[in-house]
């Protein structure tokens, strides 16, 4: 009868590391490789926060807002005008712009409607002194999904941000009445900005801000004539004999703060 081998005993090397570790080396490579995939959960988890940009010609403020949000939400970026909005908005894509209505170069609203023509789920958010609520409307008939008054809480415009990403509206509540109110009253309001087109706007703007035609053209990547043209055909819509009624126009239409 053959007596058969007992079984080889399996040899585990262990290695004692600097700081007391005594893991063998293929359970430290599994932990690191474990280590790895958590790095890589907690890497997505992160990038699927909701991306915000914010835009305030106001730095302060603008730095505010990012602090607030940040433990909450992706800040992607802050701008200082209309027109960085809207490049910088179509490179980096975010669900939710927060932006000023009172913005040099190209003024909040208009910057707004222009992204929305081409991003149509994009999810904006207005943040404003203006409590004008005719203003407000006028933000929603554009597509706005929140209306917040800049003497709101700190914490309420985080809820704000958190209540239109379910695809629900929000409004300050000082105002939130009257907006309503003017909703049922014009069923069908009347756009005022439908009256002039968005180049003749963007023309009017810089005009107004005391740019010459020069460059007016120079921002706009347009002739100085055209811009002339523009200029003409604005006040002929309109009906202004002076540059004081184009003023005038743009302040009442929030293109311009007063």
């Amino acid at each position: 009868m053959r007596h058969q081998k007992p079984p080889r005993s399996r040899t585990i090397t262990c290695v004692v590391t600097s700081d007391g570790d005594l893991s063998p080396p293929l359970v430290r490579q599994d932990c690191r490789t474990l280590g790895s995939h958590i790095r890589s959960g907690e890497s997505t988890l992160s990038s699927s926060r909701s991306r915000v940009l914010i835009a305030d010609d106001h730095t302060l403020v603008a730095e505010l807002c990012k602090q607030l949000l940040e433990p909450e939400f992706d800040v992607v970026g802050i701008v200082a005008n209309g027109r960085d909005l809207v490049s910088t908005a179509m490179e980096l894509k975010p669900n939710v712009i927060l932006v000023d209505i009172a913005m040099p170069v190209l003024n909040g609203l208009d910057a707004a409607t222009q992204l929305k023509s081409v991003f149509r789920g994009l999810t904006v958010v207005y943040l404003t002194m203006n409590s004008d609520p005719e203003v407000a409307l006028d933000a929603f008939n554009r597509g706005a999904s929140g209306y917040l008054l800049k003497t709101c809480a700190a914490s309420e415009m985080v809820i704000a941000i958190r209540t239109v990403l379910t695809g629900r509206t929000y409004i300050s509540p000082t105002i939130k009445e009257k907006v309503e109110l003017l909703r049922w009253e014009n069923t069908e309001p009347a756009q005022e900005s439908d009256r002039l087109t968005e180049r003749q706007r963007e023309v009017l703007q810089l005009l107004v801000e005391g740019k010459c035609m020069r460059e007016v053209g120079g921002i706009l990547e347009m002739t100085t004539r055209t811009v002339a043209f523009h200029k003409y055909r604005i006040m002929k819509v309109l009906g202004a004999e002076s540059n004081a009624d184009l003023i005038r126009y743009a302040v009442r239409n929030q293109i311009v703060a007063a």
